[in-house]
């Protein structure tokens, strides 16, 4: 008898249930991370360094290429010699400018990461994604910014 009610009770049950399971909507926001750092009071030294490291890793870069393609286009050791050595070189230089980034950006994330987790609570958001690594990696295919875009409220909010 007790399983024949349960049985005609389940069914009452999941009914129930079910709309409070569609009510519970998870939302996932974007925030462009770039627009927000640069809204940001005091990143000026942060945004100075990163302008700087991405110029000399631009200009160390090209000149390594140069090496690169001289030394595959004469193929004497001595230039393969220099093009290792000079690869070396940038790698050093690369983790010794992100560990300085880094470092400058601490601070500026804290806040940051603060702030958005405030506007996306505020805004019934469940995730936030930064919106050029998505872009740039093709995890999100589409996005109706109108209404994911947390980037305006998050810079009002830092301000």
């Amino acid at each position: 008898m007790n399983l024949k009610l349960t049985f005609l009770l389940l069914p009452f049950a999941l009914m129930v249930t079910v709309p409070q399971a569609q009510q519970s909507r998870s939302r996932v926001g974007f925030v462009d991370v770039q627009a927000a750092v640069k809204a940001m009071p005091n990143s000026a030294a942060y945004l100075k360094l990163n302008t700087n490291v991405t110029a000399d890793l631009a200009a160390r870069t090209k000149s390594l290429q140069a090496l690169a393609a001289k030394a595959a286009a004469s193929r004497k050791a001595a230039d393969q010699q220099a093009l290792v050595k000079a690869q070396q070189t940038f790698r050093t230089t690369q983790n010794g400018y992100q560990s300085r980034l880094n470092t400058a950006f601490a601070p500026l994330a804290t806040k940051l990461n603060a702030t958005v987790a405030k506007v996306a609570k505020t805004s019934g958001f469940t995730v936030v994604l930064d919106q050029n690594i998505a872009a740039k990696t093709g995890l999100v295919v589409y996005a109706n910014t109108q209404t994911t875009d947390l980037t305006p409220a998050v810079i009002k909010a830092l301000k």
